[in-house]
């Protein structure tokens, strides 16, 4: 332990060395250091507990604007000017293996990573400060760029660094394994450092989004989140919302087919103007099951992802699911959403009705394809692997919902269905998405809402555009 405590020694008067001019570096860099902080504004939510270790002075942590925001430096010096620059955050000196800290944070942000002296230990550390949501934020440098960065430092266009780890993407996965969390997502950026008038652009904008180009970019930003605990499902309340419009002949199969799950289930129907006497039809289903929490909603009547942000407003229990009126996915498989969510296998449960045979007149050829390329699509988008945006059955935290709702009406067009502001809301908020197989039937009663097939499509084409600009294009 003596050999590691002396270097931690000197990483520590490294950092000292350098603390007065280490503002001056980073004000030297302005474009790299701009790219860098707007993409952490893109993961980090505004106005959340975050904790930011091996904090420097302090610059990152006060980037992305937390409610209570926490930084730990090992060096004194680099403390001191962080809490000069920045005194309405709290700073602490402290190593990140040993760090003294009680409170639980949503988001930890660990710059440095590549000159601490035992990395597992510090995850370790940190896994005890995570709340269950929590994300872990890696911020790293891919190590094929060491010989171009050595080379940088010498010609006095970078601060010099110490000697560094070099960990790898799969080393750092492998270490998160060991230390009890779960790796999502990595994005790579910045393939030119320096401002070179269109050249950075197209290298930082485009060229860095795609393979093999964003392999050779100069930083890795590693999300993971930690595992998460066990739950009881009898501890477990869940709302069931079914939009509906001129359902009639759909309510009272609905009523006898939901099952009863966890601690406690309501259902909530949300009557979108209905003129063929839905609404009397839930109100008949309430009077015939008093013992079935059953409630009903006024929708809006504009659209249908307004409809189902009406019952969502509306739901009192933990978890919120999403059963469509039509019935087409059968509401005998919820459970199966319930335990995928429940033992913590995702927080997004998305339906897919492209695995199973269906039905020959279930789903027309023309939505098929259309299904199947935005499935591609968004896949590629949100890199979470997404087989069918457009299924009605959706499953999350009430609580995840809070987070999403914010983000409602910001992707610059319009979606009437809601799934690809659900879809892009858990990608923003880094919700794992787990897809989850159903059996699609028929409609029984009624005919499909999905019409002007052409028209939607083109609808759902340029949300696609737009999300790209948001998640690819820029933070």
């Amino acid at each position: 332990m003596s050999a590691l405590d002396g270097r931690r020694t000197e990483i520590q008067t490294h950092q000292s060395k350098f603390a007065e001019t280490r503002n001056l570096w980073i004000d030297s860099n302005p474009y790299f250091y701009n790219q860098i902080k707007d993409l952490l504004k893109f993961i980090i939510e505004p106005h959340r507990r975050v904790l930011n270790v091996r904090c420097q002075t302090g610059f990152f942590l006060e980037a992305v604007q937390p409610s209570f925001g926490v930084g730990t430096e090992v060096s004194p010096e680099m403390t001191r000017i962080a809490k000069n620059h920045y005194p309405h955050h709290q700073f602490f000196t402290a190593n990140p293996e040993d760090l003294p800290l009680q409170q639980l944070y949503d988001y930890i942000l660990f710059d440095s990573v590549s000159d601490t002296v035992d990395v597992l230990e510090t995850f370790n550390n940190l896994r005890r400060l995570c709340y269950p949501h929590a994300r872990l934020i890696i911020y790293t440098y891919n190590h094929m760029w060491q010989p171009i960065i050595r080379i940088a430092e010498k010609l006095q266009l970078k601060m010099p660094m110490g000697e560094q780890n070099w960990l790898s993407e799969n080393d750092l996965k492998n270490l998160l394994y060991l230390a009890d969390f779960e790796w999502l997502k990595t994005y790579r950026v910045v393939l030119s450092p320096k401002k070179v008038p269109i050249l950075s652009d197209i290298a930082n904008n485009i060229l860095a989004h795609f393979p093999p180009f964003n392999k050779l970019c100069l930083v890795n930003v590693l999300i993971a989140r930690p595992n998460p605990p066990e739950r009881n499902p009898n501890n477990t309340s869940v709302s069931v919302i079914v939009p509906c419009k001129n359902e009639h002949g759909n309510i009272e199969s609905a009523v006898n087919r939901i099952p009863a799950m966890g601690r406690h289930t309501e259902i909530i129907f949300c009557d979108d103007k209905s003129t063929d006497g839905t609404a009397d039809e839930v109100r008949r289903m309430q009077a015939l099951h008093p013992k079935r929490d059953i409630k009903l909603v006024d929708g809006p009547g504009i659209c249908k992802a307004k409809n189902v942000w009406t019952g969502f407003e509306a739901a009192q229990e933990d978890i919120l699911m999403i059963l469509d009126a039509d019935l087409t996915v059968m509401p005998e498989e919820l459970p199966n959403f319930f335990k995928a969510i429940i033992d913590g296998n995702g927080e997004f449960i998305n339906g897919s009705r492209l695995v199973y045979p269906m039905q020959e007149m279930a789903m027309k050829p023309a939505n098929m394809m259309g299904n199947k390329f935005f499935g591609a699509v968004f896949s590629y988008l949100l890199d979470q692997t997404i087989k069918d945006t457009l299924c009605g059955t959706k499953v999350l935290w009430r609580a995840d919902w809070q987070r999403i709702k914010s983000l409602l009406g910001s992707w610059g067009i319009e979606d009437r269905w809601g799934d690809y502001e659900l879809l892009f809301g858990a990608g923003k908020r880094h919700l794992k998405i787990i897809d989850l197989p159903v059996h699609y039937q028929e409609r029984v009663y009624g005919v499909t809402k999905m019409i002007r097939v052409f028209q939607n499509g083109m609808i759902m084409l340029r949300m696609c555009v737009a999300g790209f600009m948001k998640f690819k294009m820029r933070y």
